[in-house]
């Protein structure tokens, strides 16, 4: 690959461990203004420093990240189905390789839906948008998206739709974790894996177990959203995720920062939802 594409790869998995901590903010283009991500101006501002990289679509990026960020951006560019419609893997591509360009983003991603009624469409898609990617140096993510049917996420399932979206070209794949398997999902993708976190969990401790067990498994990093900013301490958890990916920190060291940072006088952290104070 040239060094166009070699240059957004290594930002987006820096040196020295080459993971990444991705903070994923593109619930919208399905969801609408789901909780925590109402105003998203207002979730990404105490998050976006501490990031490698942020997940979002052009829209959100037009109108609620500086223009002076140097955090990559993963640009969301499938869509086309809402959770009130009938199905969820009818997308298509949405947003342009020449309009992602214009925004000097750093990877375009998009979902596949393996083994759904629109299997086929998403695969194609996933192949051309590789094409137009490596055309003009950009990495492609393919997202092992599962719809409503959440109890796909096992690791015969997640291993075959990771290889298929290697197989088509994609430059990382984001795939949910198991318990029962999840280093053959890694051994079985021959590009990086980075892991989502899913609906949001019942306790931290589940949330840096999570990443814990990921990385420990072979991904090489995890791409969140509900998990950081619909916690009561958005900021300490990125932290706390943080340290487990590119400090090797056990689950226990970093629930110890995470509950010292919750007890610190000064530690009070704007929530994703809260309203702005008034003067």
């Amino acid at each position: 690959m040239d060094w166009g594409w070699q240059n957004r790869m290594a930002r987006m998995f820096p040196a020295p461990t080459g993971r990444t901590v991705m903070l994923a903010v593109d619930h919208g283009y399905f969801m609408g203004p789901t909780h925590g991500l109402e105003v998203p101006r207002q979730t990404l501002a105490p998050l976006l420093g501490l990031c490698d990289a942020v997940a979002l679509t052009r829209g959100v990026l037009r109108t609620s990240v500086p223009p002076s960020t140097t955090t990559p951006v993963v640009l969301r560019v499938s869509g086309g189905a809402s959770v009130v419609g009938a199905d969820l893997s009818h997308e298509a591509l949405t947003t342009s390789v020449e309009d992602a360009l214009r925004l000097n983003v750093s990877a375009v991603a998009m979902s596949v839906f393996v083994g759904s009624a629109h299997e086929h469409e998403s695969l194609v898609n996933l192949g051309a948008l590789v094409n137009q990617g490596e055309a003009v140096g950009l990495p492609v993510m393919g997202i092992t998206a599962v719809g409503k049917e959440l109890d796909k996420r096992d690791a015969r399932y997640l291993s075959l739709a990771s290889r298929i979206a290697a197989e088509q070209g994609a430059h990382v794949v984001k795939t949910y974790y198991c318990e029962d398997g999840f280093s053959r999902v890694v051994e079985g993708c021959p590009v990086p894996i980075v892991v989502a976190g899913g609906p949001r969990l019942e306790t931290d401790r589940a949330v840096l177990e999570l990443v814990h067990a990921s990385i420990s498994a072979g991904a090489r990093g995890v791409d969140m959203g509900r998990n950081i900013w619909q916690s009561d301490h958005p900021v300490s958890m990125l932290k706390a995720i943080r340290s487990i990916v590119h400090e090797d920190c056990t689950v226990k060291e970093a629930l110890q920062a995470l509950e010292e940072a919750r007890l610190a006088p000064t530690a009070r952290e704007p929530r994703a939802d809260a309203s702005p104070v008034r003067a």
